[in-house]
C-alpha cells in the first residue's frame, strides 16, 4: 500500500479455514524489514475476538517510511502461523516535505474562458540504474502525468474532488520501472476539472469556484544503484505549451484538434522550440493530504449497437445508462470533424433527448489530422448517458462505451426468481457507480453533479451493502465536517459550492447526513473509527439545531426541501409534499440526537450519551404532541414517526396499522419522496406488515420501483414518472424553490434518469426478502440476522455480503412440497441468528436435526428446513 497518511494504521484480517473454533487472542507485530529480523513494535498477546479495524502497534508512519505488519491469532486449538506480510509506505505527510512548486502556462487564457490544456515537461539525466523512484503528485485542477511517454497510472480525473479550500489530495506512485539511465522526461497535462471548470447550473457564472489558475505539483524522488539520489520537482525550469486539447470541461465535454498535436512531446530529446518557461503560482502546502479514498477508473467497456442512422449521423446504444464516455475508432481525412453528443433517453422520433441536460453541452468534438485509423476518446471529462449521436464524414470502424467510477470493490450480490426485481437491483448498482465519481453526487449528466447531502443520507445504507465504500464515505465526511458551520449547520451540498442564501445550510434530512451516514458506515463495516472521526461533526450539527429552537423547544417553520419529489406534489414544485416539513425537520432532529447519543455511548462518553438521549426523547415527545394526528395521514408521516421512535410504545400498533392501511388502500402505490422512501418498507417490516411491504415493492404500475424497470430503465430515476405510462418523457418543469427565487437556479427544469436516492429500497431487499441483515450490536456482519421473508410469486432468493471477515451468504428456496430450505454460510469470526418465517405448526431442522425456532449459528455452512413456512402475500384479498 503506497502513500498512506499519518493516521495510525488499523488492520483487519480474515481467517480462511472457519472450522468450529473462534478467535480468543491475537498478536500484531511491526518491523522495518519484511523478514521481521528486528521488531519495531508488538501488541503482545491480546485477549479478544476483534478482527476489524484493530490499531497496529507503533507510532504513526513518518513521511516516506516503509513498515511491515503481520498478525496471528489464537483459538482453542492454539496459535496460528503468522499471516502473510502487509507492507505499507507513507506518502508526504507534512507540509515541509513538499518542495515542489505549482507550475502552469504563463498568462493562461483558461482563467477567463475554456481554453487549451497546459502541457508541462521537464527533461533530466540519470547517471546510473534506478533502485527506487517515487512520484508524489497533486494539482490545482485535474492532471495526467507520464514518464518517458508512459502514464504513471490508469486513474482518471486525479486528484479527484475534495473541499479544495480545506484539502488537496495527493497520490504516491512507484515509477521505478519507467526510468532508465540517460535522458528522461516527466510530463503533465492539466484540465479545469472541478477546480476551475463549470460547477452548478448558471452558465453565466459557473467557472473558477476555487481558483482561476491551474497548477501541477509533482515531486519525483529517485534512489540510484550507485548510492546517490536526486529529486526532480515542478519549478520554473519546467517548459510549457499547449497541444491538441483545445478545451476540456466536465459539463460541456472535450474539444480535441489533432492537427495541433505535438507528437512526441512526452519523450526525451523532443524539440521544445517555441515552448515557454512555466509560470510558478502560489499554493498552500499545508492543505495537501495523502488520498485515502479510491481513485476514479474505467470499470467496464461495453459494445454498442446502431439504433438510428441519418445522413452522416448514427445513434449508438450502449445498453446501459452510466457515467463515462464513448471510445471510437475512425478513419477519415485530414480536417474531418467527429462530433459525439450524449443523452440518457431518446425522443419518440429516435433523436437524443437533451433538454434534461439543461446548459451542459455534453459534447465531444474531434478534428482529425490525417487519413489513417485513429482512436478517439475525450480527456478530463465524462458524461451521463446511454445513447450517443456520432456525426462525421469519416468512417466509424468501432464505437464502444467506457463506464467510469471510483474504484470500489463490489461487496453485495442479490438474485431471485423475479427477473424484474433482479433488474431493479442492477439498476441501483449502476446508479451508485455512475454517481460515485470521486464524491457521492445526485446525478452524472446535467449541469449539477453535486454532493447533495439528502441523497447521500437516504442511500448510504444501500451503498455500504453493495460496495466496499468505507474509505469513500470517510473522505467525503471529512469534507462535510470541514465545510460545516457551527451556527448554520451542514451544507446542502458537499463540497460546499453553488448554493447561496437560505437553501445553503441546514435543511432537514439533508444536513442530517452528518449523523446518518457515519452510523450507516459503522453498522455496515463495524469499524468504530468512523464514529471517532465524525463525532464532533455529529455534535456540532445537533447543537446547531438546539440553538435554533423556539420557546416550544422545537424547530420553527423554515425553508425546507421536505419530502422532495413526493409523487403527489405539484410536478413543478417538488418541495410541496404531503408530509409537513416542520414535522419532518423535528423528527430528523430527534433521530440525529439519538444517533449522536448512540455514538457517544460506543465511544465511552456516558455523560454526553445521556445528554443527547434526553434531548432526543424530549424532541420526540414534543413532535408526537404536535403532529400525532398529521402523522397518520401520509405514508411518509407514519414511516418517519415509526422509524425514528417518535411514536410512544403504546401507540405503535395503531400507527403501524395506519401505515398498512394507507398502502393497502392505494394498492401498494408509492406515495413517498426522498425522505420517506428509504424508511417506508422498513417501518412496515418492523411492524410485521410484510403483505403490505411486498404489495408496495412488487407493484408494477406507476408510481413504483418496478414500474421504472417495466418502462425500460437501466438506472434509478429522479422522478417516479420520468417516463410516463403513455411512453412520453416527463416535461421536467420546475419553479424556483423557496429561497432561490433570485438565484439562477436549475433553469426551470429538473429531470434525471440516473439518481440513486430511490434505490435505497435495495437495503430492505437484502435484509428482508433475502434475509441477511447486519446486527448493529455487533456491526460489520460480525453477527447477522438471518430472517428471510418469502413471498408468493418468488420461488427462491439468494444474497451474499463480502464483509471484512469473509463471505456471509444466505439462499432460500420453496420446495415442491411447500417447505422452505435455507442455506447459510458464515465466515470465521461471525455468527448469526436464524429467525424462521414460521406458522404455529411449523417445524425447523438444522443440518437434518430438529431445532428450536430461533437458533444461533456459528461459522461454516448450515442447511435449515422450515415446514409450512409463513409466505407473505401482496394480494390484499
Amino acid at each position: 500500500m503506497l502513500g498512506i497518511g499519518a493516521e495510525p494504521v488499523r488492520l483487519t484480517w480474515r481467517v480462511e479455514d472457519p472450522g468450529d473454533q473462534g478467535q480468543v487472542a491475537y498478536e500484531i507485530q511491526s518491523s522495518g524489514s519484511a523478514d521481521f529480523d528486528e521488531l519495531l513494535a508488538s501488541s503482545g498477546e491480546m485477549r479478544g475476538e476483534e478482527q476489524i479495524g484493530v490499531e497496529a502497534p507503533g507510532a504513526p508512519l513518518k513521511s516516506r517510511e516503509i513498515r511491515h505488519y503481520r498478525a496471528r491469532i489464537a483459538s482453542a486449538a492454539g496459535w496460528s502461523d503468522w499471516s502473510p506480510v502487509l507492507t505499507v509506505e507513507a506518502g508526504l505527510n507534512q507540509a515541509s516535505d513538499w518542495v515542489a512548486e505549482a507550475v502552469t502556462l504563463p498568462d493562461d487564457p483558461g482563467s477567463q474562458r475554456q481554453s487549451p490544456s497546459p502541457l508541462l515537461r521537464h527533461e533530466f539525466d540519470l547517471i546510473a540504474d534506478v533502485k527506487k523512484a517515487r512520484l508524489y503528485v497533486t494539482s490545482l485542477g485535474v492532471h495526467r502525468v507520464s514518464i518517458n511517454g508512459q502514464p504513471v497510472t490508469e486513474e482518471l480525473l486525479n486528484p479527484g474532488w475534495s473541499s479544495y479550500r480545506h484539502r488537496l489530495l495527493s497520490a504516491t506512485y512507484d515509477v521505478s520501472d519507467l526510468l532508465s539511465p540517460g535522458s528522461n522526461v516527466v510530463s503533465g497535462v492539466l484540465g479545469d476539472g472541478w477546480y476551475r471548470g463549470r460547477l452548478g447550473w448558471d452558465p453565466t457564472d459557473d467557472r473558477a469556484r476555487y481558483g482561476v489558475e491551474l497548477g501541477l505539483i509533482a515531486q519525483l524522488e529517485i534512489e540510484l544503484s550507485d548510492g546517490s539520489s536526486m529529486r526532480v520537482i515542478t519549478d520554473e525550469d519546467w517548459l510549457t505549451s499547449t497541444g491538441e486539447i483545445l478545451s476540456a470541461d466536465l459539463y460541456d465535454g472535450a474539444v480535441i484538434d489533432f492537427t495541433s498535436e505535438q507528437l512526441g512531446w512526452e519523450l526525451p530529446e523532443f524539440d521544445t522550440t517555441g515552448w515557454k518557461k512555466a509560470a510558478v503560482i502560489p499554493y498552500r502546502k499545508e492543505l495537501i493530504r495523502p488520498r485515502q479514498s479510491p481513485a476514479v477508473r474505467e470499470i467496464e467497456t461495453r459494445p454498442t449497437q446502431v439504433v438510428g442512422r441519418s445522413g452522416n449521423k448514427i445513434i449508438v446504444d450502449g445498453g446501459q445508462n452510466l457515467a463515462g464516455f464513448v471510445r471510437l475508432r475512425v478513419k477519415g481525412d485530414q480536417g474531418d470533424q467527429v462530433t459525439v453528443r450524449h443523452a440518457e433517453v431518446l425522443e419518440s422520433d429516435g433523436e437524443l433527448h437533451t433538454r434534461a441536460l439543461r446548459s451542459a453541452k455534453a459534447t465531444d468534438n474531434y478534428t482529425l489530422a490525417d487519413g489513417g485509423e485513429v482512436d478517439l476518446e475525450p480527456t478530463f471529462t465524462f458524461h451521463g448517458f446511454r445513447y450517443a449521436e456520432v456525426e462525421t464524414e469519416a468512417e466509424v470502424i468501432l464505437a464502444e462505451v467506457v463506464a467510469i467510477s471510483s474504484d470500489l470493490p463490489r461487496r453485495g450480490w442479490f438474485e431471485c426468481s423475479d427477473q424484474t426485481l433482479n433488474r431493479l437491483h442492477e439498476n441501483v448498482v449502476w446508479s451508485q457507480q455512475a454517481n460515485f465519481v470521486s464524491i457521492p453526487t445526485d446525478c452524472p449528466q446535467r449541469d449539477e453533479r453535486l454532493g447533495w447531502t439528502g441523497d447521500a443520507q437516504a442511500f448510504a445504507p444501500t451503498a455500504c451493502t453493495l460496495f466496499e465504500a468505507q474509505q469513500f464515505w470517510s473522505s467525503w465526511l471529512e469534507d462535510l465536517a470541514l465545510d460545516q458551520d457551527d451556527q448554520l449547520g451542514v451544507p446542502s451540498v458537499v463540497p460546499d459550492v453553488v448554493l447561496e442564501g437560505e437553501p445553503r445550510f441546514g435543511r432537514a434530512g439533508w444536513a442530517d447526513a452528518a449523523t446518518f451516514v457515519p452510523w450507516a458506515v459503522y453498522e455496515s463495516y463495524g469499524d468504530l473509527e468512523i464514529l471517532r472521526k465524525q463525532f464532533e461533526s455529529m455534535r456540532r450539527w445537533v447543537d446547531s439545531l438546539v440553538a435554533r429552537r423556539g420557546v416550544d423547544r422545537l424547530l420553527p417553520p423554515a425553508m425546507q426541501f421536505g419530502d422532495w419529489l413526493d409523487p403527489d406534489a405539484p410536478p413543478d414544485r417538488p418541495w410541496e409534499a404531503k408530509a409537513d416539513s416542520t414535522f419532518l425537520a423535528n423528527a430528523f432532529f430527534s433521530h440525529s440526537a439519538r444517533l449522536t447519543a448512540e455514538a457517544a455511548e460506543l465511544l465511552g462518553d456516558t455523560a454526553l450519551s445521556s445528554h443527547y438521549r434526553r434531548l432526543a426523547d424530549e424532541i420526540a415527545a414534543a413532535v408526537w404532541a404536535g403532529w400525532q394526528d398529521h402523522v397518520i395521514e401520509t405514508q411518509t408521516g407514519c414511516a418517519v414517526a415509526l422509524s425514528f421512535d417518535i411514536v410512544p410504545g403504546g401507540e405503535r400498533s395503531r400507527i403501524e396499522d395506519a401505515l398498512a392501511d394507507l398502502v393497502r388502500q392505494s394498492e401498494g402505490r408509492v406515495a413517498t419522496g426522498f425522505l420517506g422512501t428509504p424508511l417506508v418498507l422498513h417501518a412496515l417490516a418492523r411492524g410485521g406488515r410484510f403483505d403490505e411491504a411486498y404489495q408496495m415493492l412488487l407493484r408494477r404500475r406507476h408510481p413504483s420501483w418496478l414500474y421504472q424497470v417495466e418502462m425500460g430503465a437501466t438506472s434509478i430515476w429522479e422522478r417516479w414518472d420520468a417516463i410516463r405510462p403513455d411512453g412520453s418523457i416527463h416535461p421536467g418543469d420546475m419553479a424556483p424553490p423557496p429561497g432561490m427565487e433570485d438565484q439562477d437556479g436549475p433553469q426551470g427544469h429538473m429531470l434525471s434518469f440516473n439518481h440513486y436516492a430511490y434505490g435505497a429500497v435495495i437495503d430492505w431487499v437484502y435484509r428482508h426478502l433475502a434475509g441477511l441483515a447486519p446486527d448493529h450490536s455487533r456491526p460489520g456482519y460480525r453477527h447477522v440476522i438471518l430472517a428471510p421473508k418469502p413471498v408468493s410469486g418468488i420461488d427462491w432468493a439468494r444474497a451474499s455480503i463480502d464483509s471484512d471477515l469473509g463471505t456471509t451468504a444466505i439462499s432460500w428456496r420453496r420446495e415442491p412440497d411447500g417447505d422452505l430450505s435455507v442455506d447459510v454460510q458464515l465466515p470465521f469470526g461471525a455468527s448469526g441468528t436464524f429467525l424462521p418465517p414460521a406458522n404455529d405448526d411449523s417445524e425447523v431442522t438444522l443440518d437434518g436435526q430438529p431445532s428450536e425456532r430461533e437458533v444461533i449459528l456459528g461459522p461454516g455452512s448450515h442447511r435449515l428446513l422450515v415446514t409450512n413456512p409463513r409466505i407473505a402475500s401482496p394480494d390484499p384479498s
